[in-house]
């Protein structure tokens, strides 16, 4: 289970490594921070107390502006920052879904907004928030990616397949409407994840495969087909993949491309550090001030 899950978020990182998601600081918050408070530890107690004061502090400050101005986004924003940074992900809901209610225009909200949800296990709540999103905007990833893997969780692969080959089958149309709305390749490296997470191997293989010729030049489901070679005792096979992805993959990502072939499938080798990362990704306007994107 630990080496799915792994493999799960090493795909879901080679996504993000080419842009596909558009809101990269929201998606691996969650994992970083947790229900967990920014308690003193050994070493640095005082410090990380005086961190938390500073923390709690800082959120009854915008709590009280929002007290004044509810539809403060600068405050709003500031709190749930404060909040998650406390661990104190419940709280987050209510702030977050203003900001979603205020800005439908910024799906990272709702996508965020789902997120904690999931992480506090209202899974149904999650999944409204997700679909919200694809309601506007078929094509998202972030979205996309958020509902596939909370079906997953909820141990419904059939669900998360349909939902991808359904966003595939009208991909076509949707682009002709609005060019580049569905990223195809992405959407299909996220349904052959699926279905190597059930072992159905082939039905993955032949996704990658069905990548691979749309576009020569990706290195993503060239690096996802070798991993499954890989997996089902093909290494000479893999090797070769492994060593045109490396070749294609922007300089970058090159180190963590030839990790990835000798073995070392941790995803903190693409990811971010969850820690310096700011939970909004949304883009600053005149009213969001000075907020930190």
């Amino acid at each position: 289970m630990a080496v799915k899950r792994n493999r799960w978020l090493v795909i879901s990182v080679l996504f993000v490594a080419v842009g596909a998601f558009v809101a990269l600081s929201i998606l691996p918050f969650f994992s970083g921070h947790g229900n967990r408070p920014a308690t003193a530890t050994h070493g640095g107690g005082l410090e990380a107390s005086n961190r938390q004061d500073e923390l709690e502090a800082q959120a009854r400050g915008y709590e009280a502006v929002l007290e004044r101005e509810p539809d403060n986004q600068t405050a709003i924003q500031g709190l749930v920052d404060a909040r998650i940074q406390l661990g104190d992900i419940a709280g987050v809901i209510e702030p977050l879904e203003r900001l979603a209610d205020l800005n439908p225009e910024v799906p990272e909200y709702r996508v965020l907004l789902g997120q904690a949800r999931q992480n506090i296990g209202d899974l149904e709540g999650a999944a409204d928030a997700y679909r919200t999103v694809l309601t506007q905007r078929p094509g998202d990833m972030n979205a996309l990616q958020g509902l596939t893997a909370l079906l997953i969780e909820q141990e419904r692969p059939q669900a998360a397949v349909g939902l991808l080959q359904d966003t595939l089958e009208a991909a076509p149309q949707t682009n002709e409407v609005s060019p580049g709305t569905v990223d195809v390749g992405s959407v299909q490296l996220l349904l052959a994840q699926v279905f190597v997470e059930e072992e159905q191997f082939n039905d993955a293989l032949r996704i990658y495969d069905e990548a691979i010729a749309a576009d020569e030049e990706d290195f993503r489901p060239l690096l996802a087909k070798a991993l499954v070679l890989r997996d089902i005792d093909r290494a000479p096979d893999a090797a070769v993949l492994f060593k045109q992805a490396e070749e294609l993959a922007p300089d970058q990502y090159k180190d963590q491309v030839r990790q990835l072939a000798t073995g070392g499938e941790t995803p903190e080798t693409l990811a971010p550090d969850v820690d310096t990362v700011e939970p909004s990704a949304a883009p600053e306007t005149e009213e969001d001030g000075n907020f930190v994107e």
